[in-house]
């Protein structure tokens, strides 16, 4: 089997890793995100030092400009995350590896890792949305991920604000608390409480109010995108009790407008975690080498298996 390279690029560490599969990293390493400078060298340094790979897949943190043939093609756009605005991600690795490279959101990679190892598999169309630090959402739509003018931002999605909750401010630099990200991330959690989300009993408002607007945002989304499936991540939702909050609370804000069988009768299976876990940001990196080297997906599952 081809040997791929990997890395999820995020805001505050790097993971890189070589192999074939989630469950077959043969060599992984932990990074901490400095000045792009050093964390890439670091990376470049890490996959000289191991057996040559078939290709690169990078799932980053964004913004990020995913325009092949624009001046600006593999770079970090507006992020606040300092030193990071219109780095180059792409052509240090590129230069220095010298094999194909597969670029996309970190998010558009979890959801294509699922599609391929994961909760998505067999899917056509589905959603992964990751809700931590900041909220973002990748789609695979028709069989392939989404990108547009730039590529979805669906944690900047301007939602109705919840009567108990009009006086927060949010915490978005851009939206303030209009915007889902503003509302509901892991720091809004923390400032709105005054605690770190993991630290908040499991009977605390605080989930019911965390719930609705996941399921505020979700709606819209579902309408919109009309996924197979939801998959939620990310270290808020790591918290197991907004599950079947936001599950209740999608069914209530829908009102029965979507009668699908998937999702009137099989909201369990419908709003899921990632099945893989931990490994779906490194899987979906993985994913995207496969799709540089031009290697075929796997002969897919039907949706009744993994019901």
């Amino acid at each position: 089997m081809s040997l791929y390279g990997a890395i999820e690029a995020g805001g505050t560490k790097f993971v890189c890793a070589v192999g074939t599969g989630p469950d077959d990293l043969r060599a992984q390493v932990r990074l901490p995100t400095t000045t792009p400078a050093e964390t890439l060298g670091r990376c470049i340094d890490f996959f000289r030092n191991q057996p040559k790979v078939e290709a690169l897949g990078v799932g980053c943190f964004g913004p990020i400009e995913l325009r092949r043939g624009t001046p600006g093609y593999g770079h970090v756009t507006t992020t606040p995350k300092p030193g990071w605005a219109n780095a180059d991600v792409v052509g240090p690795l590129q230069q220095a590896l010298g094999v194909p490279l597969g670029f996309d959101t970190d998010v558009n990679g979890a959801v294509l890792g699922e599609s391929r190892w994961g909760a998505a598999r067999g899917l056509d169309t589905a959603l992964y949305v990751t809700i931590g630090t900041g909220i973002g959402g990748g789609a695979l739509v028709g069989g392939k991920l989404a990108h547009g003018l730039v590529h979805p931002e669906m944690g900047h999605l301007l939602l109705p604000r919840e009567p108990d909750d009009a006086s927060f401010e949010g915490v978005c630099p851009f939206h303030g608390g209009r915007c889902w990200e503003g509302v509901a991330s892991g720091p809004a959690l923390e400032r709105r409480w005054g605690c770190r989300a993991e630290t908040l009993p499991a009977p605390h408002p605080a989930w019911d109010l965390q719930a609705r607007y996941v399921a505020s945002a979700l709606t819209t989304l579902v309408l919109v995108l009309s996924p197979e499936r939801v998959i939620l991540g990310g270290g808020v939702m790591q918290a197991e009790q907004l599950f079947p909050l936001v599950r209740s609370h999608l069914l209530r804000s829908l009102g029965g407008y979507v009668s699908a069988d998937a999702l009137v009768h099989g909201i369990d299976s419908y709003v899921v975690p990632p099945l893989l876990g931990q490994r779906a940001g490194i899987a979906g990196a993985l994913a995207l080498a496969e799709l540089a080297a031009g290697e075929p997906p796997a002969a897919p599952q039907s949706i009744a298996q993994l019901s």
